[in-house]
């Protein structure tokens, strides 16, 4: 066989074009030449399932013994091995052409017909069953994908599954750890798994159909291979055979959680990782490879999300799952369970970051050591999550605040000891901003997991007694900065961190890159009944900013040092109160930010700093202004916000060409409005004036009372997103029905005139 008429068939499947002669011709081009011993060997051990796949094994299947002979005299231009891998690779091709609505019907049945052929003549799946063993990673790869696509196939095609592919996973499966050869197997399934679940016009039947065989065997093997002892000689080489079971086992876990949506009743090893998580989590905290415990923690991030692939099904749907808020319980009552003993603190988090080829950084390289915050930020907010779930779940407020503190205090002691400049954060509140301000989406659904567990405490509170008293007032409010979890203090912070740009918030509105949307209009609704608190906390903020103190100049290097801290504006301090140390933030001024100590040639500087944009901070505000398109916000669960504010807004995908329009839109818009806030707030040093001059300025011009500028300038955000929206709506620009979320922005606006006029 002449490696030409490979590659002619290769071009002419990839153009789609018919293929001119018989099928037989091309099917004999494709048969792989696999040792005949090797072959008899593997098939003799396969179990049987069934009387079917007795009866497939037994039957004589007919061969092309012409064409056979006339191949084996043939000269090859190439090795074998190259001719074998061109072979895999247009049967994975055939396949996909087959099923593509691109090309011709009458192309697609000559497609079809030849890969039957493969299947029933050539008995191409037990040579590639037999390549899964092969030493040759390359071949053994290029088998898996292949095999994989040929059981995608003939589900599809014949409503079947494919019973030497059956037999040799269920084969595989019962005989591990005796036999620990399984990651073709794994990975085989996942491929199949994934293929099915992809596919919308394949009938619900067929993900019953390809794991009903195979349930109970995968539960078996979850327990065996999960109960290893990982810090065994096995798991020392990221390249050792156990290793590779695991990285092929947890991207099957991944799959299988994908498939549970297609399920009205999930199969038992759709559960598994909810019911039995704990063996996760005790691999996770072992000493196997850290890449290794790195994937499982992105899984449990996944899985505790509701998003278990980014590509599949949306996440409202995934909760319409039967058993899913016992799966859920049970799953977070094992995290929090182990998070109230020390299983976070001694997790080992790499300051190393993953590079192409290694892990080790280039020379030059500028990349700071540290933890890695990625994992940091996944395990966050699966304890979070988890968290928010609980409590959803709790009947009573002592209920949930027994575990909830204990839970927060071990996440705030691990956030300590793996953040940067942890011992410069004074206020607990701060630390969500501090810790997910890189990752968008992980932000947005850890601030609304706080929120919707602050929400459900504060109505258990108030339902258990009418009138409260001024000491469980403040008891409570003491509670929420504690404990890390005041969604006012939450808010004011984040806008800190973005220099209060409206344009920020308006990209996570007309994105689907996050909940922000759900977080928004709950977060909304809870000011407007809740407006006096938050005035209070904006105070607050002020009395610490600098505007009324005693100023001293401080040395440059301290300031520099201080203002790098995460771009926060009120933490250029001289002083470094200890981070165990927490007053009540209704009675101490020194509770929410440091002590600023500077000179009056240093207000204007000063005053910029509370705009958040220090020079070392210029990507971080430029990486929260990113579209990424994947799901979040659009399938967030949103039947407890209230039908009358969400009924309209629900958050559509943006096409590229439409969100480069509405920034055009708002782009003269934002910079007229980033000018006059320049203005109306920042004291600007070529004017001449000095601080009381400044803020006289601000007083008169804008009838704002002194010490109020953390009010103005929030309120003053929102105002301008507000604008920006009804413009970009005006001109049907907006991606879905604002008018719920601008009536709550126009009542927050009314709020804030009446108390800035009094």
């Amino acid at each position: 066989m002449k490696i030409s008429l490979l590659q002619q068939m290769y071009k002419d499947i990839l153009a789609g074009t018919p293929l001119p002669k018989e099928s037989y011709y091309y099917t004999s081009f494709l048969n792989l030449c696999v040792g005949q011993s090797q072959e008899r060997d593997e098939l003799r051990d396969l179990p049987s399932t069934d009387d079917s796949i007795r009866s497939h094994q037994d039957a004589v299947i007919p061969t092309t013994d012409d064409v056979s002979h006339n191949l084996a005299n043939m000269n090859f231009s190439f090795c074998p091995r190259e001719v074998m891998l061109l072979q895999l690779t247009l049967i994975e091709m055939l396949v996909a052409k087959a099923e593509s609505q691109e090309i011709g019907f009458s192309t697609q049945q000559k497609y079809c017909e030849i890969l039957l052929l493969l299947l029933k003549e050539t008995q191409v799946d037990s040579k590639l069953v037999c390549l899964l063993s092969s030493y040759d990673q390359l071949l053994s790869h290029m088998a898996s994908k292949s095999l994989a696509s040929l059981v995608y196939f003939q589900l599809k095609e014949e409503n079947a599954v494919n019973v030497t592919w059956l037999s040799f996973s269920l084969k595989s499966l019962l005989e591990f750890p005796m036999h620990t050869q399984v990651a073709g197997c794994l990975w085989t399934l996942m491929a199949v798994i994934k293929d099915v679940t992809k596919d919308k016009m394949l009938p619900e039947s067929g993900i019953l159909k390809l794991l009903a065989p195979l349930d109970a065997v995968l539960e078996g093997f979850y327990n065996s291979i999960l109960q290893h002892h990982f810090d065994s000689q096995l798991y020392s080489s990221p390249y050792s055979e156990a290793a590779n079971n695991l990285v092929s086992f947890v991207d099957l876990l991944e799959a299988l959680l994908a498939s549970r949506t297609q399920l009205q009743l999930p199969l038992r090893c759709q559960r598994v990782l909810f019911l039995k998580v704990s063996y996760v989590l005790n691999l996770i905290n072992s000493s196997t490879q850290y890449f290794i415990k790195k994937k499982f923690i992105m899984l449990l991030k996944k899985c505790i999300l509701y998003k278990p692939q980014e590509d599949a099904v949306s996440g409202s749907q995934f909760l319409q799952n039967p058993y899913l808020k016992e799966d859920m319980l049970a799953l977070s009552n094992a995290v929090l369970q182990v998070v109230n003993l020390t299983w976070l603190n001694e997790i080992p988090l790499s300051g190393k970051a993953s590079y192409f080829g290694s892990s080790e950084a280039l020379s030059g390289d500028n990349t700071q050591s540290g933890s890695d915050q990625t994992v940091l930020r996944a395990l966050s907010l699966a304890v979070l999550k988890a968290l928010e779930f609980k409590c959803q779940n709790s009947a009573t407020e002592a209920e949930i605040k027994e575990g909830f503190e204990s839970s927060m205090s071990h996440l705030l002691t691990f956030w300590r000891n793996h953040m940067k400049f942890s011992l410069h954060i004074a206020h607990h509140c701060e630390w969500l901003s501090l810790v997910f301000i890189e990752q968008d989406d992980d932000m947005w659904e850890a601030a609304k997991a706080l929120l919707l567990i602050y929400l459900k405490i504060d109505r258990l509170r108030c339902d258990a007694a009418d009138n409260l008293s001024r000491e469980e007032e403040e008891s409570w409010d003491f509670h929420t900065h504690a404990n890390g979890y005041n969604p006012h203090c939450i808010f004011l912070f984040f806008l800190e961190k973005i220099s209060f740009d409206s344009t920020v918030l308006l990209d996570f509105l007309i994105s689907s890159e996050t909940c922000f949307l759900e977080y928004l209009v709950r977060y909304l609704k809870l000011l407007r009944e809740d407006w006096h608190q938050f005035v209070k906390i904006c105070n607050h903020f002020d009395t610490k900013c600098g505007s009324s103190q005693a100023v001293s100049s401080i040395k440059p290097e301290l300031q520099e040092k201080q203002s790098c801290i995460a771009g926060v504006s009120l933490q250029n301090a001289s002083c470094e109160p200890e981070p165990q140390t927490l007053l009540p933030l209704a009675s101490s001024h020194n509770y929410l930010v440091f002590t600023t100590e500077q000179g009056d040639n240093e207000v204007a500087e000063s005053n910029q700093s509370n705009s958040l944009l220090c020079n070392n901070n210029t990507s971080l505000l430029g990486s929260l202004q990113r579209l990424v398109n994947y799901d979040s916000s659009e399938d967030s669960e949103l039947e407890s916000v209230g039908e009358e504010c969400l009924v309209n807004t629900k958050q559509m995908p943006l096409h590229k060409e439409c969100e480069t329009m509405i920034r055009e839109a708002v782009c003269s818009y934002t910079d007229d409005k980033q000018n006059k806030l320049k203005s109306e707030v920042l004291p600007l040093k070529q004017k001449g004036s000095n601080t009381s001059s400044n803020l006289a300025h601000i007083v008169s011009s804008d009838n704002i009372i002194p010490l109020r500028i953390m009010l103005y300038k929030s309120t003053k955000c929102l105002e301008e997103l507000q604008k920006a929206i009804s413009r970009l709506q005006g001109r049907n620009l907006f991606p879905y029905n604002p008018s719920a979320l601008l009536r709550l922005l126009s009542h927050i606006e009314k709020i804030s005139k009446n108390t800035n006029s009094q």
